[in-house]
């Protein structure tokens, strides 16, 4: 089965809060993010920073020290933040390089994943964090009620 680890996963819902705060200009502490994102903040601290280093965030250290996005939330892909996290998305081991799997040019099932894969890297590349975080306003909106 295809999933992300925990590391993406947070790193995501990171990303997408700090990109919910994008437009008040705000410097969110570790504590408010991993308290709103459920998620341990020692953890989410680490992953922040390495997230800093790639050049997703920015981080401020001091009493109003904290995170806040490096850039626009329409300028970060949601595929970017996997493979920051993850490495290069690949669906088989077959599509990591031309003949890595010895069988890629007699198995028909090899074109199914090349074409699956090109559909998701597609979609990922697609899905930018401003869109996100409208996306989930409007949902916290559509359930507060």
């Amino acid at each position: 089965m295809f999933r992300l680890s925990k590391a993406a996963e947070y790193s995501i819902r990171g990303i997408l809060y700090l990109s919910f705060k994008y437009s008040e200009d705000k410097i969110c502490d570790i504590e408010e993010i991993a308290r709103v994102q459920d998620i341990p903040s020692a953890y989410l601290a680490k992953l922040l920073q390495s997230l800093a280093r790639k050049g997703f965030v920015t981080s401020y250290k001091g009493q109003k020290g904290g995170f806040a996005l490096a850039k626009h939330p329409k300028d970060i892909k949601l595929l970017d933040v996997i493979e920051a996290m993850e490495g290069q998305v690949f669906l088989n081991y077959c599509l990591i390089y031309a003949g890595y799997c010895e069988r890629d040019k007699v198995c028909s099932v090899h074109d199914v994943w090349v074409g699956a894969q090109k559909v998701l890297i597609d979609y990922l590349s697609g899905c930018n964090f401003e869109q996100l975080a409208i996306s989930a306003r409007e949902k916290l909106m559509a359930n507060a009620g």
